[in-house]
């Protein structure tokens, strides 16, 4: 596949972070230009961590979805957090690993639902186990619905 963006050709999909865009590009965008962007089905990325989305009223419950991703800090990594144990403070390293590898399970349960033709993902949790020393999954799940705009406000 190739990033419509930067012209770089990826062996799969899960490169990209949206519709012809690799996830390089995807972060280097602007908010604005990544609010605007859709994706293959049109989902806006309406996600939450609730089970109801103000304003919207869910049509169809179209199941479980999921993301998960496998990830081992390098010996390097691993040598250069240990190092950065000894001054105190955040862990930048590990911290940039945690962040790099939670968005790519969140954007892999993004296609699952795509996939499915949801519009949005209500209940969305993670999930993190150690698979052994140094490796660990994390897991990005949720449940895809379509929901579609309020038109009367919603009786109590």
């Amino acid at each position: 596949m190739i990033c419509n963006k930067c012209n770089r050709d990826y062996p799969s999909e899960y490169y990209f972070k949206a519709r012809g865009v690799c996830a390089e590009c995807f972060d280097a965008m602007s908010h604005e230009e990544r609010q605007a962007m859709h994706t293959p089905s049109g989902m806006r990325r309406m996600t939450t961590t609730a089970f109801t989305i103000d304003g919207y009223r869910i049509v169809e419950n179209l199941g479980v979805v999921r993301g998960i991703t496998v990830r081992s800090r390098s010996i390097f990594g691993t040598i250069g957090a240990s190092l950065q144990t000894l001054v105190g403070g955040n862990i930048t390293l590990f911290s940039e690993l945690c962040e790099r590898t939670r968005s790519e399970a969140f954007e892999m349960m993004l296609r699952h639902a795509e996939e499915m033709g949801a519009n949005a993902v209500i209940g969305v949790r993670y999930d993190a186990t150690e698979v052994m020393d140094t490796v660990s999954e994390v897991l990005c799940y949720g449940t895809a619905v379509i929901v579609q705009p309020q038109t009367t406000p919603q009786q109590v």
